[in-house]
């Protein structure tokens, strides 16, 4: 381990209630200790997600005991490393994640949910990388394996994760359809690569899908929306296609009568890259390494659409909540 040590006071989000944004407090706590197979790191930007929403409204499939500091991803530098590390030294530029601890003038995360940003990538593009598009690479090419020509439907397109998989589906070769919740989203997405953007608040997605593939249906399906939208992508799919379960922002889980997926021989795939990233760390590295290269080497562009002091944490997830929010809002920390 390195000489540097963890202690003394930090800036800091903490929940205190798990009643969202309004349950959030800025204040002064402890700075984390180092662990074993853990980095320490000096936290510049911090990204805010819907899953922080949901973990901080106590909805998230992950409770943590309260009081506790609130955000999952971060970018910063390493300044200490716990027993173990091989990956990291003091003095590198990260990028890394966790359940908690990142909205803190320092947090601490695991060796293997870290990864190394390459240089010309900052800090404010860093901390939406991995998030998003670790979770559009990691869905598209290892659960879907989405190939060059097949034609992609990418709910939520405007989003975060959503705008990433809009991207990376371009970069793959992918024939790539967003969908959005209303119309300022639309030109948006055509910019990011999408051929066709269906406004689901005001079309069927399933009559449109259909007609923008000459009938056939969507080989791949992401999906980070959920409810009627998941409903109508079993009804608009392709012969041996593949719907990815991204996630449920319109605030309800659908279910799938079995015949569906029996009649289409489709497949509906889950997709949890935290845990995948816990379980198979060297591919998360893999995966992570590919994404970040794409990146500094300008094939994607990551989104950062607002830049606000950490005291503002509250109306950043009011602004996400409320579905106000394209691409990501990242915290200045430093």
């Amino acid at each position: 381990m390195n000489a540097a040590t963890g202690g003394g006071l930090m800036k800091a989000v903490l929940c205190t209630e798990f009643i969202g944004p309004d349950g959030l407090v800025v204040g002064e706590v402890d700075a984390p200790k180092v662990g074993p197979g853990q980095v320490r790191v000096a936290v510049h930007a911090a990204t805010v997600t819907y899953m922080d929403t949901l973990i901080v409204s106590g909805l998230y499939q992950l409770k943590p005991p309260l009081p506790f500091v609130a955000g999952t991803d971060a970018a910063g530098e390493v300044i200490e490393i716990g027993e173990g590390v091989t990956h990291f030294k003091r003095g590198d530029r990260v990028a890394t994640f966790n359940w908690t601890g990142a909205f803190a003038e320092e947090m601490v995360a695991a060796e293997n949910r870290t990864v190394r940003l390459p240089d010309g990538v900052d800090y404010h593009v860093g901390t939406t990388i991995l998030h998003n598009y670790i979770t559009g690479l990691y869905s598209l090419q290892k659960r879907a394996a989405l190939q060059s020509g097949e034609t992609l439907v990418v709910h939520g397109a405007a989003g975060g994760v959503g705008l990433a998989a809009v991207d990376l589906g371009r970069h793959m070769g992918a024939r790539v359809i967003g969908s959005v919740g209303s119309k300022e989203k639309v030109d948006l997405v055509r910019q990011y690569g999408a051929e066709a953007v269906i406004d689901y608040s005001k079309e069927s997605v399933k009559d449109r899908v259909r007609e923008l593939t000459g009938g056939l249906g969507a080989d791949v399906i992401f999906d980070t929306v959920g409810g009627d939208v998941f409903d109508q992508s079993l009804r608009c799919i392709n012969w041996g296609g593949r719907l990815l379960v991204i996630g449920f922002t319109s605030g309800r889980i659908p279910q799938a009568p079995a015949n569906l997926p029996l009649l289409k021989n489709c497949s509906i795939v889950g997709v949890f890259t935290g845990a995948w990233a816990d379980r198979f760390p060297e591919e998360h590295r893999a995966v992570s390494d590919t994404v970040m290269d794409w990146v500094a080497k300008s094939h994607l562009k990551p989104l950062v659409s607002r830049v606000m002091p950490l005291e503002q944490v509250g109306a950043a997830m009011r602004a996400i909540a409320n579905r106000e929010v394209t691409g990501r809002i990242v915290l200045n920390v430093r």
